[in-house]
């Protein structure tokens, strides 16, 4: 069920935001539900391992004792020699 909704934005911004609405052929209704419920989603939802990265998990075999900030250091220190 919609609800109405009274806002109170700077005027620029209410101009920049119905020209792209318009270019981008929406409404600015639609617009701003779009992105509040983007905002508001479940945080889990963001946070779920995409199959890519499911897939490319287990690929490299690093020991206990890696790290990572001595190895990018070493990189760097070899690539600008």
């Amino acid at each position: 069920m919609d609800k109405k909704l009274t806002l109170s934005l700077d005027q620029a911004i209410i101009e920049r935001a119905k020209h792209y609405a318009k270019s981008n052929n929406t409404s600015l209704s639609k617009l701003i539900q779009s992105y509040l419920n983007s905002l508001t989603k479940n945080q889990e939802a963001s946070s779920e391992i995409t199959p890519l990265v499911e897939s490319l998990s287990g690929v490299i075999d690093l020991t206990q004792d890696f790290n990572a900030k001595d190895a990018y250091s070493d990189y760097l220190l070899e690539k600008y020699k």
